[in-house]
C-alpha cells in the first residue's frame, strides 16, 4: 500500500495527512489500521517509532461523533510523558474534523484542575491507568458511551504494576466496543490480558519497525 488514500478514510482526513505530511502508511498502520476502520479488535506488537498512533488514532478520530459531547475513546498510557505525546499526535489528527476536544488524564499533577476540565466534557481522554482510575472511582469520569478502548505500550504497564488498575478500568467499559491493543513485547501476562479483553482479535507484528517521526 502506497498511499493513505488506499484506506478508505474520508476527505478531510486525508486533507489533514496531507497537511501533516504524512505521505506513505508505514507498515504498522497499513496492518492496523483496515481491521481498527472496521471495528474490529487488534492486538499488535509494535515499536515506539514505527507509526502505531496514527494506526490507532485515524481509525478512532474517523469513527469519532464530535456532536455526541461524550467520551468515546480512552487511549491508556504507560507514563505522563507518552500519554502527552499521544495527546499531542490525536489533536492533530482530529483537525480533520470540528470541535473535538482531547484530555490528559495523568497522574504527578493535582487532581483538581482535572475534574474542572472533565466537567466541560470531552471527546477522547489519554491517561495513565492509575489516574483514569482515580477519576472512576470518584464518579468524575464517565465512560458509558465508549467506544474504543486503546492500550498504548501495554508490556510497560505491567512492568510498571499498573495492571491492577487496567483490569479495574475495563470492567467499568461498555462491553461493546472496539479494543485495539499495542505492545512491544508479547509476554504471557499480556497475552492474558488480550485474551481477556479482545474479542476475535486481529493479530498483527511489524518487526523491524518502520523508522518514523511519529510515535
Amino acid at each position: 500500500m502506497s498511499s493513505f488514500k488506499e484506506l478508505g478514510l474520508s476527505p478531510a482526513m486525508q486533507a489533514n495527512l496531507d497537511r501533516l505530511n504524512y505521505t506513505q502508511p508505514t507498515g504498522i498502520q497499513v496492518k492496523a489500521m483496515p481491521p481498527a476502520m472496521a471495528g474490529r479488535d487488534v492486538i499488535a506488537m509494535a515499536q515506539t517509532g514505527s507509526g502505531k498512533t496514527a494506526a490507532f488514532g485515524i481509525p478512532l478520530i474517523e469513527k469519532l461523533q464530535p456532536k455526541q459531547f461524550a467520551v468515546q475513546a480512552l487511549v491508556l498510557c504507560p507514563t505522563r510523558e507518552l500519554a502527552d505525546q499521544v495527546a499531542k499526535a490525536l489533536r492533530e489528527l482530529a483537525r480533520a474534523k470540528e470541535n473535538v476536544k482531547v484530555l490528559t488524564l495523568c497522574g504527578g499533577v493535582p487532581i483538581g484542575p482535572q475534574i474542572g476540565s472533565l466537567s466541560h466534557g470531552a471527546h477522547i481522554v489519554v491517561g495513565t491507568p492509575g489516574r483514569v482510575e482515580d477519576h472512576l472511582r470518584k464518579g468524575t469520569l464517565n465512560l458509558d458511551r465508549l467506544k474504543t478502548l486503546v492500550l498504548d505500550e501495554a508490556d510497560r504497564m505491567l512492568d510498571m504494576g499498573f495492571v491492577p488498575d487496567v483490569e479495574k478500568i475495563v470492567a467499568l467499559l461498555p462491553k461493546i466496543r472496539n479494543t485495539l491493543f499495542f505492545s512491544a513485547t508479547m509476554p504471557p501476562e499480556i497475552r492474558r490480558l488480550s485474551d481477556k479483553f479482545l474479542i476475535n482479535p486481529k493479530e498483527i507484528s511489524v518487526t523491524p519497525p518502520a523508522t518514523t517521526a511519529d510515535n
